[in-house]
């Protein structure tokens, strides 16, 4: 969307994600927040596979963890790594399998957006 904003729905959200329905729009908005506060730029490497640039300090790093290791709970097609190159240099990759990069897209979509709109 050209105004900064990402769509609220769910659609590209996978039949797979054993996230019940009513809580899907709290883990979006939390994503949102997470991409809104710590995503300083997004590569996508391949279809398959997204890299966020992240902000380097501790509290970002945990973040990470704890939401990508709810996120893998759910969604266990996800792939995701989060590594330091540096003191002040974070990544997280993102990995899915060819059925679900519309998912990939999705997500995408949404941290580039947020990384936009700062």
């Amino acid at each position: 969307m050209s105004d900064g904003q990402v769509a609220p729905d769910d659609s590209w959200a996978p039949d797979a994600c054993t996230l019940p329905t009513a809580e899907r729009p709290l883990r979006l908005a939390e994503f949102d927040q997470f991409f809104r506060d710590a995503v300083r730029g997004v590569d996508r490497l391949s279809a398959r596979h997204l890299r966020l640039h992240l902000a380097g300090d501790a509290r970002v790093e945990e973040s990470a963890r704890d939401l990508t290791a709810r996120e893998s709970s759910c969604c266990s097609f996800f792939a995701f790594a989060v590594s330091r190159s540096g003191p002040d240099a974070l990544t997280l990759d993102v990995r899915v399998p060819a059925a679900h990069i519309h998912v990939l897209d999705g997500l995408a979509d949404r941290a580039a957006s947020a990384e936009g709109s700062r």
